[in-house]
């Protein structure tokens, strides 16, 4: 059976890490860090995910700060806000929840943050670092950097001599993934949905990262023996054994029989995905203490 990777109890220790990081940089320099988090509209899922992304930021002793905005709210008055937060030097970070409504472009609105303050993490000045090989002076995307780090807890910082197939290729995840990787010397493949004998290219992996968005698409016989195997799918199926109108959450692996072969796996719930909030406050810890003038820690 294979060895699996707790992202809650990984998650667990870096916002230990971070709470201690920002104790230490309020001590030092009177500086607490701050989090600002903007909600548009009334979508439930958003709203659950924003309570606790600001109750996260509490407990790692941020000062934490909502903006929860009309569903009618225009382009204008979304930006003018996101200008107002980078102008106020008590805010260290900003996350403009997303998807937004309908009417509202979400790119002008990523884009009109600052990168230093972009602590999710998507600011094309952001990603260009991650794609020039800097990954010390801008901010990382959350999902990717807790992904990776999962993948550290088994291999160790260099992947040197290391196969990683990421199947995938979005912005928000698929090629910063790659990047990731890349940087720590693996080689690198990324793969999608158009290419020719998926399989067949898995199969090569020690390192195979999903992330396509279809439920238990990776199975047993797309991985080698001993790989490890980062599954970032979340995807609710329908679970009549549960009852009627059930339903449950899978990755996008196969993760019963995948379990037999792996070397390592993540699981889905309970995988990267408590990784990305913790990530998400190691940002804004980095981004406080780079605007205090200090080194930031490494997590």
């Amino acid at each position: 059976m294979a060895v699996v990777i707790d992202g809650k109890e990984a998650a667990a220790s870096v916002i230990a890490a971070v709470t201690e990081a920002a104790a230490s940089l309020e001590r030092e320099t009177g500086v607490k860090p701050g989090l600002a988090v903007v909600i548009v509209g009334n979508d439930p899922a958003s709203h659950a995910y924003v309570n606790s992304k600001s109750k996260m930021a509490k407990q790692c002793g941020f000062n934490s700060i909502q903006h929860s905005l009309a569903e009618e709210t225009t382009q204008e008055e979304l930006e003018e806000l996101v200008a107002g937060l980078n102008a106020d030097p008590a805010v260290h970070g900003i996350l403009v929840q997303l998807p937004l409504p309908k009417h509202l472009k979400a790119e002008p609105v990523i884009l009109s943050i600052s990168p230093e303050k972009d602590v999710d993490g998507l600011h094309v000045v952001n990603a260009g670092k991650i794609a020039t090989g800097d990954l010390e002076t801008g901010l990382i995307s959350c999902t990717p950097a807790g992904a990776m780090l999962l993948v550290n807890r088994i291999h160790g910082r260099d992947l040197s001599g290391l196969n990683a197939v990421v199947i995938g290729r979005s912005n928000l995840f698929g090629k910063p993934m790659g990047l990731l990787l890349l940087a720590a010397n693996a080689t690198v493949t990324m793969a999608h949905s158009k290419t020719k004998d998926l399989a067949s290219v898995c199969r090569n992996a020690d390192i195979l990262v999903a992330a396509v968005g279809r439920p238990q698409m990776v199975k047993a016989d797309w991985v080698k023996p001993g790989a490890t195997v980062i599954d970032v799918g979340i995807n609710r199926v329908p679970a009549p054994d549960k009852g009627e109108g059930k339903t449950r959450l899978v990755g996008d692996v196969s993760y019963a029989d995948t379990a037999d072969i792996a070397g390592a796996i993540t699981p889905v719930p309970g995988g990267v995905g408590p990784m990305t909030i913790a990530m998400l406050m190691a940002n804004t810890v980095v981004a406080a203490y780079r605007t205090a003038g200090k080194t930031a820690p490494r997590f």
